[in-house]
């Protein structure tokens, strides 16, 4: 918190002490009729002003004072959303060592994700980080390391675990939650991620092969937008929203949306300090760097609990929950009878923190942060490991490394171009 914000609550709390009478403070001072003022204000620095970055300009709680981005045009779109004076960079370093700033939003492709949550997380800020949380295991388990040891609070940008209507199913995810803990569904249980239970896969984030390079737009850094990936000639296909297509950034479809999907899964199924032992694929050979389309996903734990990403749609009446004893199928529907009503009886889940600004002042964890994020963002990844590789992988949860595979473990800490490390 800023050392204005707290001089500022100083001075009000020894002129109150003083006596009401001698001071008058005006209300909105004190935050009557619901007014936050500024200095009572989380400040807020975003990286990436692309529409992604834009989005979350507005934040309860929170102020931006400073944006960042590589394309210049991004920041000028950014500044005209925001009515008052705020910093501008275009090197994250910078922003990372703002006194001034509380939390720094990153939202820039998966690429940079990892770098840029360290290299916060060493400068004493709280991280709002967008999904997926890495490309990689192997930086997911760096950016963890480097929160605890710094004492910071984490937050993943996506929700479902603790509130909204989770897609097609026709509900939030408390009650699915007590469902399976409750037991009556039976374990281990089967969860189908597909069309048929309410998802898209999104494979239109495929990408293009041979690129011709391409004149660099003079608003956009390309060597600073490349940062640690390999460098290739720049090309529209391969920046800005055109990114996911490319395996050096991000993972398609499931890179895009596999955290959203599968973390509220591995929460209901407890699974939040886990990961499966073994992934199996079903997907044609993928292109060296052009991301492609997958048939068929499937997670194994230890336990025999499965979750499978359906991306044909091939099991026309799957449910998306089943367990020996019953099913829950898209928009809440299911085979055990008076099931509503049972819910009724069941305790709540612990509660969970869902405004990260609360997160911050209480210096409570998030609903989602970097622990339990981390497992949800390694099912993305080794999810998208084994489609790149195109073989059944098995998989060590406690070492966090592949079982007698040297060219799988190669992806999990991948080489990064000079001069960037983590």
């Amino acid at each position: 918190m800023s050392t204005k914000s707290t001089s500022r609550r100083s001075f009000l709390k020894g002129a109150l002490a003083a006596g009401a009478g001698l001071v008058i403070v005006p209300r909105h001072v004190l935050g009557g009729n619901g007014y936050l003022a500024p200095s009572d204000q989380l400040t807020k620095a975003i990286i990436g002003v692309g529409s992604m970055g834009r989005g979350h300009i507005p934040y309860e709680g929170t102020r931006v004072v400073a944006i960042c981005d590589v394309d210049t045009e991004h920041l000028k779109l950014a500044k005209n959303l925001i009515n008052h004076d705020v910093k501008q960079f275009t090197d994250f370093r910078e922003v990372c060592q703002l006194p001034e700033v509380d939390i720094v939003h990153i939202a820039t492709p998966p690429h940079w994700h990892g770098i840029m949550a360290v290299e916060a997380a060493k400068a004493g800020k709280d991280i709002w980080c967008e999904k997926p949380m890495t490309r990689t295991i192997g930086e997911g388990k760096r950016v963890m390391e480097a929160v605890n040891a710094h004492g910071r609070m984490f937050r993943l940008n996506t929700w479902f675990r603790f509130k909204d209507q989770f897609y097609g199913l026709g509900t939030d995810v408390k009650p699915l939650k007590k469902v399976i803990d409750s037991g009556i569904l039976g374990w281990p249980l089967k969860v189908t991620v597909s069309g048929i239970t309410g998802y898209n896969w999104k494979f239109y984030w495929q990408g293009k092969h041979n690129l011709a390079p391409q004149p660099v737009p003079k608003n956009l850094n390309y060597d600073m937008w490349l940062g640690p990936a390999p460098y290739k000639p720049y090309n529209v296909e391969r920046v800005h929203a055109n990114f996911r297509g490319y395996w050096d950034y991000d993972g398609g479809g499931l890179g895009d949306m596999g955290q959203h999907y599968l973390d509220p899964v591995q929460y209901m199924l407890g699974k939040d300090n886990t990961s499966p032992v073994k992934i199996e694929v079903d997907a044609p050979q993928q292109h060296y760097d052009a991301v492609g389309t997958w048939r068929r996903v499937t997670y194994t734990y230890a336990d025999g609990c499965q979750i499978i990403l359906d991306g044909e749609n091939r099991d026309k009446d799957a449910a998306y929950i089943e367990g020996p004893n019953g099913k829950i199928y898209q928009g809440f529907r299911s085979d055990i009878p008076n099931l509503q009503s049972f819910i009724k009886t069941l305790p709540d889940p612990e509660p969970q923190i869902g405004i990260f600004s609360e997160s911050v002042k209480t210096r409570k964890k998030f609903a989602l942060n970097e622990t339990n994020g981390f497992r949800s963002a390694t099912l993305v990844n080794l999810g998208i490991t084994a489609v790149r590789l195109g073989r059944t992988l098995h998989f060590d949860p406690e070492k966090l490394e592949f079982i007698d595979d040297e060219g799988a473990n190669r992806l999990i800490n991948q080489p990064m171009r000079a001069p960037w490390t983590i």
